[in-house]
């Protein structure tokens, strides 16, 4: 069970995190969470589809890492990859929210946790999380900068995915992925870009999603999908390798 506390420098002056990447810390998932935020570094190693959320009935996307509960960039400890998504890279720390007085007003901010129960939290081993004499140390500065990424991304996304829903340019899409005469992946439950009903946008809608950068999210999505034969050619790779 988590164990989320909120990242102080006294309480945690020498908490470092284990950042190699194993199944026992929760590396091995077939597919992760991404926001558009991230689309850019994501869509060049992995295919991007969008799901619904079971909870809300909203569109969400994710990002494909292999197939059944398996993640094929996960290799002896390290990524096969020079992208790591932010739900992964992110460690064991994620965003909270504390309510703080700026300006006379009491607003929600975002501040940093940590889960102490995390496999990779200790004090031994690993990256520090602040300098020997205080204030963070490169590794915690880095983490930030995901957490602001997918801080952003989540609300962007939201926003995002809607839009494109409402102009309908959202299909099912259903993938029949061949990895050998014997073997077959099917996959019914994801949703991408309709290229047919994009093509028909008029210019007014064009230019709306553009100005909200909407549209380049849309393309770098579809884009995305000729990552289906990396993740095909890693999945040959290890059955030739077992």
């Amino acid at each position: 069970m988590a164990n989320h506390a909120l990242l102080n420098n006294v309480n945690h002056q020498n908490l470092k995190v284990d950042t190699r990447y194993r199944a026992e810390f929760g590396d091995n998932q077939s597919a992760v969470i991404t926001f558009p935020t991230e689309f850019a570094d994501i869509q060049r190693h992995y295919p991007i589809l969008l799901q619904k959320n079971s909870n809300t009935g909203e569109f969400q996307a994710v990002a494909l890492l292999g197939f059944n509960d398996e993640n094929l960039f996960l290799q002896n400890g390290e990524w096969a990859a020079s992208y790591v998504p932010g739900v992964i890279a992110r460690g064991p720390f994620l965003i909270g929210f504390q309510e703080q007085e700026i300006d006379g007003e009491v607003r929600k901010e975002p501040v940093i946790h940590v889960d102490l129960d995390d496999p990779r939290v200790n004090e031994t081993e690993g990256e520090p999380v602040f300098l020997e004499h205080g204030g963070n140390s490169p590794y915690l500065e880095r983490v930030v900068t995901i957490l602001k990424g997918i801080h952003d991304g989540l609300s962007y996304g939201k926003a995002m995915y809607a839009a494109l829903a409402e102009l309908e340019l959202i299909e099912q899409v259903n993938l029949e992925i061949k990895v050998h005469d014997d073997e077959q992946y099917n996959f019914n439950n994801f949703y991408t870009i309709s290229d047919e009903k994009l093509a028909q946008l008029d210019g007014e809608n064009l230019a709306k999603l553009n100005r909200a950068g909407f549209l380049e999210g849309a393309f770098l999505l579809k884009a995305s999908l000729t990552n289906i034969k990396t993740l095909i050619e890693l999945k040959r790779k290890k059955i030739a390798a077992a």
